[in-house]
């Protein structure tokens, strides 16, 4: 049995180093095709993995919004659920937006274990400084909860969180919305409510998260400055959640969703559209790597079929001299199996090697984050499940050959050589 299986290996090899040269251009399909799913899927698992720690680490886990996922019914459509009835001209109720019953929501929500929730009233103010206007967000926060719920007192790179209590009118300002202002710490600015309301303000914190759409339209004051500049006292219209477990995000937002009512969301389902983007990514990674596989298939197996074609003789001899038709399809199998294994050694080293090159490339961009260079998270599993795949289209690329191959009768051969 042992020779018979070391004579297997020594047919398979000399098989394939007689074809040399279509030998190294399948195997370099094969290592092609491995590294780049090494470099691509390495790549864009690090623009993900680093998107999604930000988020984790920058914003709320989960949001409690002053809004109804669906709109309430109508009295008409409540007083007759199963009646054939059409509402008209409904107009909106002429009510104060914000979250009924807030104090005693965040006192319940804080006595949960893993959760921690601050107040916060969010509303769109002008920010003016000499001849400048900017367009910004103003997220009236209380410090001292804000700190559990956010990173903002770590992403400051100018000022203290604090100084927010100690300073009238204090404002912490987004590190782009600083930029288009031309304001530095310090700095007096004119802030404009929808309300006509104008605050004085001064800069006491610059911060800058590597989020763009914070850093570039966020501000921060303390909650009773922006409920004054917004002419809301004592109203809230968000309260924001920290999990010690951010993946019961979901749940916890469904969950009081249907306890309180108001909408509630998860951080999925606040960046849902952007994790979209990485699922079509991945499907064009998946179909690019495929497409330089199945080439490199393709390359397996027209050397094997020249193979087959040019040996039937030895195959009939081979035959009559004891192989069976599983040895024969051994025979060829294991050609693909080595090409696929070299080939997958080679593109490990491949996309090692793209890895560092990709590592090394240094560049400045905004897009939904801040970027200095790409982002890369190489885990041995991906090198095994490039590996794994190039020698299941190895494998696949000899069986269809080889399966002919043990199918040959040995009468059959010698009759058409005759």
């Amino acid at each position: 049995m042992i020779g018979r299986l070391s004579l297997v290996v020594d047919i398979a090899t000399a098989h394939l180093m007689r074809r040399r040269r279509q030998t190294a251009v399948s195997i370099l399909g094969v290592s092609l095709g491995v590294g780049f799913f090494i470099g691509m899927s390495a790549l864009m698992q690090g623009f993900q993995t680093f998107f999604v720690a930000k988020i984790i680490d920058v914003a709320p886990h989960v949001t409690i919004k002053d809004e109804y996922r669906q709109a309430r019914l109508q009295p008409g459509a409540v007083a007759y659920p199963t009646g054939a009835i059409q509402v008209n001209g409904v107009k909106p109720v002429d009510e104060l937006r914000g979250i009924r019953g807030a104090k005693s929501m965040i006192a319940a929500l804080n006595n949960l274990d893993g959760i921690e929730a601050a107040p916060t009233l969010r509303g769109q103010v002008i920010l003016r400084y000499g001849t400048k206007d900017v367009s910004a967000s103003a997220v009236g926060i209380e410090p001292m909860r804000e700190r559990r719920v956010t990173n903002l007192e770590a992403d400051l790179i100018a000022g203290k969180l604090d100084d927010l209590v100690s300073t009238a009118n204090g404002v912490i300002l987004g590190h782009g919305i600083a930029e288009k202002l031309g304001a530095k710490l310090g700095d007096g600015l004119i802030a404009l409510s929808p309300a006509g309301t104008i605050l004085r303000v001064k800069v006491v914190g610059i911060f800058r998260t590597g989020i763009v759409s914070l850093d570039n339209f966020e501000c921060y004051l303390l909650l009773k400055r922006v409920q004054a500049m917004l002419g809301r006292p004592n109203v809230i219209n968000q309260v924001r959640l920290r999990l010690d477990d951010a993946t019961r995000a979901a749940d916890v937002a469904s969950t009081i969703e249907s306890r309180y009512g108001y909408r509630s969301e998860g951080w999925e389902e606040l960046n849902r559209n952007v994790l979209g983007v990485f699922i079509i990514q991945h499907g064009i990674m998946y179909a690019t790597i495929g497409a330089i596989l199945i080439v490199a298939a393709f390359g397996i197996f027209n050397v094997i079929s020249t193979v087959i074609h040019e040996k039937t003789r030895d195959i009939a001899i081979l035959r009559a001299i004891g192989f069976e038709e599983g040895d024969i399809r051994s025979v060829f199998l294991l050609e693909g199996g080595i090409v696929g294994l070299i080939g997958s050694v080679i593109g490990w080293g491949l996309g090692w090697a793209i890895c560092r090159g990709l590592a090394s490339v240094r560049f400045e961009v905004e897009s939904f984050v801040r970027l200095q260079g790409f982002v890369l998270h190489e885990t041995p599993w991906q090198y095994a499940v490039a590996g794994a795949l190039a020698l299941v289209a190895a494998t696949f690329a000899a069986y269809l050959p080889a399966r002919r191959a043990a199918a040959l009768r040995p009468v059959d051969i010698v009759r058409g050589a005759a």
